[in-house]
């Protein structure tokens, strides 16, 4: 037996079509944003009650971080209103935004008036060094300093 195919008929089967497609786009989208890891921290809601805390303390420093890359090195100043600053470097990444396989993590020694660290010669362009370190009072410091390499 064959049946008519009639506007009803038609409708049944792109409503049905259209609820799979919007079904599987919502099954999809909820799994990725239960993949999302926020602020890369396990809970960004316990990380954000101290930011503003931690970014006055970093604020109250005053320090002046200044970062230049020449001759195979990295030279790394730090002052404040009195002069130059010795922090405890716990921890500098020099790398390009994208790709990080080619990080460089920079051992700094301090000369006296700056911190330097030997590096290979690095390809023109922008580079990031991504800098952790505490001052004597314990206060940690946290910056992200843009270099651009000349070509």
């Amino acid at each position: 037996m064959i049946r008519e195919l009639n506007g009803w008929h038609v409708l049944a089967i792109f409503g049905s079509a259209f609820a799979v497609i919007i079904g599987v786009n919502l099954t999809l989208a909820f799994q990725a944003v239960a993949t999302f890891p926020g602020l890369e921290t396990r809970n960004s809601y316990v990380v954000s009650q101290a930011f503003e805390a931690d970014r006055a303390a970093q604020e109250a420093l005053g320090w002046d971080v200044r970062a230049e890359v020449g001759g195979g090195a990295l030279l790394l100043s730090i002052d404040d209103a009195v002069g130059p600053v010795v922090p405890h470097v716990t921890a500098a990444t020099l790398g390009r935004a994208t790709h990080v396989g080619a990080d460089i993590t920079p051992v700094f020694r301090h000369d006296g008036l700056r911190f330097v660290a030997d590096i290979p010669e690095l390809a023109p362009g922008n580079w990031n060094l991504r800098l952790e370190a505490v001052a004597p009072d314990g206060t940690r410091f946290r910056q992200r300093i843009v270099l651009r390499v000349p070509a």
